[in-house]
């Protein structure tokens, strides 16, 4: 992260010297933008940066307004290289202390805007208090949420790639009202807000250009905007958000590759139906998405008819299937996704009771645990692994881990965060299983905490490393690395299914080994095994739940590096061994 700070200045004759000798502490490059200051004022900014040579002056020549200001900064940091800026105002309002928590803050949310969260004292005019209310108001009916707790405090860092790319396709007030349209829009676009509480006071000897009348009129015409903005936008962007779930772009793509399905804003959505709402709401607003997401989602239509058509092979009288397959089923196969993301808030968010859940075998895994041991849980994404909190919630010492091999998923996951910040379960995003996962997770095992792993899914960062094995009838790629990292831990293995059955969850924990490590000559043989009972497993709980079968492209599709290297061999004359090489 390479940041910068941004000080607007407006005829700050008398707060600008001091603010800037407490932030020459931080030993940041500074752009002090002059917006069409008096003489005086600007002889005064000219000496100021001879005095400190990290600060680079930028001149307005004539009052063009704050927010005018500050984009002037912000573009000329982005343009100069640097990712983030930190604007500060010039009129000694601002906690400057509170910099040091907001820099770190912003190093562990790169993509995220962070602002200050103002905790006034007495010196608060009781007008512009009050006033704050009314744009809080207004700001969380634009946004259609809580999030933004506060839109007007000028102390914030920027991510410079996002807002460049707000500046460039939409034009911003210039004057009081930018601080809360560019915090609205860049939430429209999916720029995460967080806020961190700082004080803020009102100096004596402070200088105001705030305009009463003129400048409530901006804000007012301003939430205006906004407001028929998002009434235009709104079902616009939950169609686009819908129409991403299944799209027939993602035919043909492996499954790591496929663009989320829903954007950040489609998925907020959802999520705060749920908030205000509950089931029924979400309910109201989500079948009708679905129902939009099945006809327009060829690729996942056939991928469900295709899942479908194997269990009927399997089991020709299933009691949850038509005699006769048919369209219907695969909409109710939808329907049940839709539920599942319902019942995954549910697990976020603490509201899944221990008597909901039907739990037989937790003693097993409670009793590793209070040995101090950690262990492996082999997934799936059949049923709802988020589940997988039962045991987080009710036993509130064990940490769970749970390993997102793709960021095909960051929306949802990020939505999630925010609706329960201090969950125990830990989502550690990565593209494959290397090395420095290993030794991650070594640690984690170590400190007897619970490590979750999918065993259903391959990477296409880790092509051509599967196994392949029966499932429902046919040949079917499994990854090896789940498989091989539970070795290299040397612990406790378990399987664990979470599906939803009779009204109830039900979580199906089987101990799967006692390690999977073991010499090194008998690897391939002792993980080949462990894929095979894996994917007995996996296809015994299948055919037991099939509409809670979520792996919505084709799971049998062979693996991409497996397909080139069988057209290199079938390409190959006599001289096939030097053009493999070559190949290689």
């Amino acid at each position: 992260m390479r940041l910068a700070l941004v000080v607007p200045n407006y005829n700050h004759r008398g707060a600008i010297e001091r603010t800037l000798e407490a932030l020459a502490a931080f030993d940041l490059p500074c752009y002090l933008i002059n917006d069409g200051s008096d003489d005086e004022t600007r002889f005064l900014l000219i000496e100021l940066t001879e005095k400190y040579p990290w600060v680079t002056l930028l001149h307005h020549p004539y009052n063009r307004g704050k927010g005018a200001a500050v984009m002037t900064g912000l573009r000329t940091a982005y343009a100069d290289g640097f990712t983030h800026a930190l604007q500060v105002d010039a009129d000694g309002q601002h906690d400057l202390a509170d910099i040091p928590a907001m820099i770190e803050r912003a190093e562990s949310a790169p993509e995220a805007l962070i602002s200050g969260l103002p905790q006034y004292d007495e010196s608060v005019p009781k007008g512009r208090l009050y006033g704050r209310y009314i744009t809080h108001f207004w700001v969380w009916v634009e946004t259609l949420s809580f999030d933004i707790k506060d839109s007007m405090c000028g102390f914030r860092i920027y991510p410079l790639a996002a807002t460049e790319k707000l500046f460039l396709s939409h034009a911003l007030g210039e004057r009081m009202d930018f601080d809360i349209e560019v915090l609205v829009r860049l939430y429209w676009q999916g720029v995460l807000i967080i806020h961190l509480p700082t004080r803020v006071i009102y100096p004596e000897d402070g200088v105001s250009h705030f305009q009463g009348l003129k400048d409530n009129v901006r804000i007012s015409l301003m939430h205006s905007k906004l407001f028929f903005g998002m009434l235009w936008r709104q079902p616009k962007r939950l169609l686009q958000s819908i129409k991403q779930l299944f799209t027939a772009s993602n035919k043909n793509k492996h499954w790591s590759n496929m663009t989320e399905r829903g954007s950040y804003w489609g998925i907020k959505l959802i999520a705060e139906s749920y908030r205000f709402g509950g089931h029924w709401l979400c309910r109201a607003i989500m079948y009708p998405v679905i129902v939009y997401f099945f006809i327009t989602g060829s690729t996942a239509r056939a991928a469900s008819k295709q899942f479908l058509e194997h269990v009927k092979q399997q089991q020709p009288d299933h009691p949850q299937l038509s005699e006769s397959l048919s369209w219907r089923d695969s909409l109710k196969h939808f329907f049940a996704f839709g539920n599942a993301a319902l019942d995954r808030i549910d697990a976020w968010c603490d509201r899944i009771k221990l008597e909901q859940v039907e739990f037989p075998n937790r003693e097993m895994l409670a009793n590793e645990l209070a040995a101090g041991n950690g262990a492996v849980l082999l997934v799936s994404h059949l049923g709802n692994l988020e589940l997988c909190r039962a045991i987080s919630i009710h036993q509130r010492k064990v940490k769970v881990n749970v390993m997102v091999l793709t960021e095909n998923a960051e929306n949802f996951n990020r939505v999630l965060k925010q609706l329960n910040p201090d969950s125990a379960l830990n989502l550690i995003q990565v593209t494959e299983l290397g090395p420095s996962t290993s030794m991650l997770l070594q640690q984690k095992i170590e400190n007897g905490e619970l490590v979750v792993i999918a065993g259903d899914r391959t990477s296409s960062q880790t092509a051509g490393r599967v196994i392949y094995q029966d499932f429902l009838g046919e040949q079917a790629p499994f990854p090896q690395g789940p498989f091989i990292l539970a070795g290299l831990l040397d612990c406790p293995v378990y399987t664990m299914f979470c599906l939803r059955q009779n009204g109830r969850y039900h979580v199906h924990l089987e101990h799967f080994a006692d390690t999977l490590k073991g010499p090194r000559a008998g690897r391939a043989e002792r993980i080949e095994q462990a894929v095979d009972e894996f994917s007995t497993r996996l296809a015994r709980h299948a055919l037991s739940e099939p509409l809670q079968w979520f792996n919505f492209y084709d799971f049998w599709r062979k693996d991409e590096q497996a397909q080139r290297t069988h057209a290199n061999s079938s390409d190959c004359s006599n001289d096939c061994n030097s053009k493999g090489q070559a190949s290689k």
